[in-house]
């Protein structure tokens, strides 16, 4: 065609579709349904929280006042250490354990024994040594001579509230039976399942500087520990106020002299449990939470991050810090202050940024420096 060919161009016309033709008698088959396509929303668009079952002007009164109480009757014997009596409280609500790092003679074994009394439970304090076996933690068959049977004789695992001393100074063998109690909630002998009691806590302790002739956790026994707390000396006035009780006639040997009280009612505990439940966490909050737990496994000097198992527990844990609080809903400083006692055990710093100084605390502190707080 020239550049002068003036021919119009015809219009384009729609096609009509083919039509079927079937049968005399036989009915067309019925129309396929139109599939709806699921929308996948991004990761930084996160699906609109369900609207709260709970009045506005809720607020967790039964874990709050217990929280109170806890702390005033522990304060009778405890001197200070508010923070290991906070994390006692958060991981006995929370249904976890504990592992505690510090020192001899900063009143770990006084802790245990004196939170039993108030949660008016029993305590057990094992002492672990290299030649412990699992029988002597979990319990043993005896033969009965004038029964000719043998009978289940519970061991010290069988109490509410027990102090596991020195974990790190028994074989494996013995290590693995006690945390395995500890995630069953039961332990099994000759096939036989015996349910421990509840409230049920394990308080672990290591020694931080005699690491001669002991048997480090590995990382996944680690992981099974809710919190980690790292105990430090009291304060000047806190010591000197532990003298003056000295002075004056207290002694840690005689808690029945002082007449510890039990603040928790009959089915309290369970109540704490069902608040918690009520306690509303924001889709920004928990944002928060995901990205604290990822960027523990970018960063440059973490050889291992937190698991998803950690952000969980950061979740639960951050819920019962606000209930005792006093407040129905997780703010980003009540997963802030959780963040050390939940993660410090779960990170492995490299072997470069070790020899460089960063420490634990250090790594984890740039991993809360680099993650947006929501407003």
């Amino acid at each position: 065609m020239s550049d002068t060919d003036n021919t119009p161009i015809p219009e384009a016309t729609e096609t009509p579709a083919p039509t079927v033709a079937f049968a005399p008698g036989v009915p067309p088959p019925p129309a396929l349904p139109v599939l709806a396509v699921p929308t996948v929303p991004s990761a930084a668009v996160l699906p609109p929280l369900p609207e709260p079952l709970v009045p506005a002007t809720w607020a967790p009164t039964v874990c709050r006042d217990l929280h109170a109480s806890v702390v005033s009757e522990m304060h009778r014997v405890i001197v200070g250490q508010d923070k290991l009596i906070e994390q006692m409280f958060v991981a006995i609500i929370a249904g976890g354990h504990i592992l505690l790092e510090g020192v001899p003679g900063l009143a770990k074994t006084l802790s245990v024994r004196t939170m039993a009394r108030v949660f008016d439970t029993s305590f057990a304090r094992i002492q672990f040594t290299p030649d412990m076996m699992p029988s002597d933690i979990l319990g043993t068959s005896v033969f009965d001579p004038k029964s000719q049977d043998f009978h289940f004789r519970p061991g010290p695992i069988f109490a509410g509230l027990v102090l596991a001393d020195e974990i790190n100074r028994t074989p494996p063998k013995t290590q693995s039976a006690l945390l395995e109690a500890m995630e069953e909630r039961r332990v099994t002998i000759d096939g036989i399942q015996h349910t421990l009691p509840s409230p049920f806590l394990v308080c672990a302790t290591q020694n931080p500087i005699e690491y001669e002739g002991t048997y480090p956790l590995p990382e996944a026994q680690l992981d099974r520990f809710m919190i980690k707390i790292n105990l430090d000396y009291p304060d000047e006035q806190q010591e000197f106020e532990l003298l003056r009780r000295v002075k004056e006639g207290f002694r840690a040997q005689s808690l029945d002299a002082i007449e510890i009280s039990a603040v928790i009612q009959p089915g309290q505990l369970e109540a704490c449990r069902a608040e918690i439940e009520q306690i509303r966490v924001e889709n920004s909050v928990l944002k928060y939470i995901l990205d604290i737990c990822r960027a523990t496994r970018t960063s440059r000097h973490v050889l291992l991050g937190a698991s998803p198992r950690a952000g969980i527990t950061l979740l639960l844990t951050s819920r019962v810090l606000a209930a005792s609080r006093g407040r129905a809903f997780v703010t980003p400083d009540d997963v802030r202050d959780m963040c050390p006692s939940v993660l410090s055990h779960r990170l492995i710093v490299n072997p470069e940024s070790d020899r460089e100084g960063f420490t634990i605390e250090r790594v984890l502190d740039l991993a809360l420096q680099s993650v947006q707080v929501p407003r």
